[in-house]
């Protein structure tokens, strides 16, 4: 005999009430389709141009850094000589950013229908992402972008999900922090902020389904939605439904994936 789980209930959104949070890469457009692969050579090649080591070793100290510290470019700045913004200029310009940009139909209809506040909150460059939201034709949509020149304090550069930068950052933008809904791809970032008392939405219509572990094809772990977020999504467009309906619910026929 099946037992059946009773189900959790979720908190209601009241109208204009929430602030939205929205990640930019591969949760309000396509990233992994043609612009990652091509920022993380161009980051591997700024390293091994820069530190002079060779490509396993720039190889390991991208991905290590990104996972220790959130972000390559930290890592870069707290153990090696570089200039931080000669970085993120180099290993974000792109030939024909218009070309790689992949998101989901009727994007601006879906960002636009949700009541509340919108801002953009990402590790990526201030430029990178202004010109990513005006291909997206949703930059007049966000109040505001909080990128990451703007997490830096008392000189020292910082990225989701460092927690004082996202309480610092919603101080300035006077938002409360029960109000906050974060839409992110990362899992260790909803991890991180559901301890801050913020709303979690797990977006994975967008991620890679699979690695490579060895040079063998391996499906990502993480399946199901884990107990630190609020909703597991595939689409935008629950997002909608759930406005529409009151509250939020997540789409149980999301893709396993793993951010």
């Amino acid at each position: 005999m099946r037992i059946s789980r009773p189900r959790r209930r979720r908190p209601r959104i009241e109208s204009g009430k929430p602030v939205w949070l929205f990640d930019l890469d591969n949760t309000l457009h396509h990233a992994s389709h043609a612009i990652f692969p091509v920022i993380n050579q161009g980051m591997t090649q700024y390293i091994i141009d820069t530190l002079q080591v060779d490509l396993d070793e720039a190889n390991r100290l991208r991905t290590g850094y990104t996972k220790r510290y959130g972000a390559t470019l930290l890592g870069l700045t707290r153990h090696h000589p570089i200039d931080p913004h000669d970085f993120l200029k180099v290993v974000h310009t792109f030939h024909d950013l218009p070309s790689m940009v992949r998101s989901e139909r009727g994007l601006a209809r879906l960002v636009a229908a949700l009541p509340g506040r919108k801002i953009i909150i990402t590790n990526a460059p201030e430029a990178y992402a202004h010109a990513v939201l005006q291909e997206l034709g949703i930059e007049r949509l966000f109040e505001r972008v909080i990128a990451i020149e703007h997490m830096q304090h008392g000189g020292v550069w910082r990225a989701k999900p460092d927690a004082s930068m996202l309480r610092r950052a919603m101080r300035d933008a006077h938002v409360s922090l029960a109000d906050a809904i974060l839409v992110e791809d990362t899992r260790s970032h909803l991890k991180n902020y559901r301890h801050l008392g913020i709303r979690t939405i797990w977006i994975t219509g967008h991620l890679p389904k699979q690695s490579r572990r060895d040079g063998v094809a391996a499906p990502l772990p993480g399946t199901g939605r884990p107990h630190y977020i609020d909703w597991r999504i595939r689409s935008l467009k629950s997002l909608r439904w759930g406005t529409r309906h009151g509250r939020l619910r997540g789409d149980t026929h999301a893709t396993d994936s793993q951010a």
